[in-house]
């Protein structure tokens, strides 16, 4: 008897040994996209996998919520006004929550943004897009540069948190060749953060950059339960943004 259940354990070991590996990640475990030359990104994307409730703490995108920055932006006066609708779009197969940003310069909208995100079932978070304009003071439509859809023209989705954050990873947030390709990594853990709304400490601090832009570097911060508090570009033009309010 014990030797029929020690062969039977054998041939179990064996069967495992010989699946191929991908195949856990078949049934939906979430590896994430490992960084590298853009030509070969193509992260592999299966809707079931995904929910438009975004729950990850340092990004939580809590339904009509609204988070108000002020600051400067291009050397002018800016308010910028970040709201998660109630709204989702199907983006690539992967339903996706709607967040309207909106950028205020001298108290005239001059940019509205609606970004496209969704969490996968590890509680990463992912980009999968923006519709973007930008407008002059007359509030005409003058561009739509950096606007994409994530499987439409080799646009690619990108991680733009993960769940549990790893120190000097790179990701992209994004992969639109020659039109969006913004790239960040977490470069300090347990960092404190004073802005207008108040004094945080424990917040992850983050570098961002792109090929599209080689002169310009921003750090971002955030902070659990809140998500993002403060942005500013250590080089390249004059921008900076604080947290100063929380609606509701």
């Amino acid at each position: 008897m014990k030797i029929h259940v020690l062969r039977s354990m054998l041939a179990a070991v064996t069967l495992l040994a010989v699946l191929p590996a991908t195949s856990a990640s078949a049934h939906g475990n979430c590896a994430l996209p490992v960084f590298g030359p853009g030509a070969g990104y193509h992260p592999r994307i299966v809707p079931s996998n995904f929910t438009s409730n975004v729950t990850n703490p340092w990004y939580p995108l809590k339904v009509r919520r609204s988070l108000i920055y002020a600051g400067v932006r291009e050397g002018q006066s800016a308010l910028d006004i970040v709201t998660t609708t109630p709204r989702t779009k199907l983006i690539d197969g992967v339903r996706s929550r709607v967040v309207s940003d909106r950028l205020y310069l001298y108290g005239i909208l001059r940019e509205r943004t609606s970004d496209y995100f969704a969490q996968d079932r590890c509680g990463n978070v992912w980009y999968f897009g923006e519709d973007t304009a930008e407008l002059d003071t007359h509030g005409h439509i003058v561009s739509r540069e950096g606007s994409f859809h994530a499987g439409v023209d080799s646009a690619q989705p990108g991680v733009f948190m993960q769940a549990h954050p790893q120190l000097g990873r790179k990701f992209r947030q994004e992969w639109y060749p020659d039109h969006a390709e913004d790239v960040f990594q977490v470069i300090a853990e347990n960092t404190t953060v004073t802005v207008p709304l108040g004094t945080f400490r424990h917040a992850l601090r983050t570098a961002e950059t792109t090929r599209l832009e080689p002169d310009t570097l921003d750090n971002k911060f955030y902070v659990r339960g809140i998500g993002e508090v403060t942005e500013q570009a250590l080089k390249g033009p004059t921008e900076a943004l604080h947290l100063i309010a929380i609606i509701p």
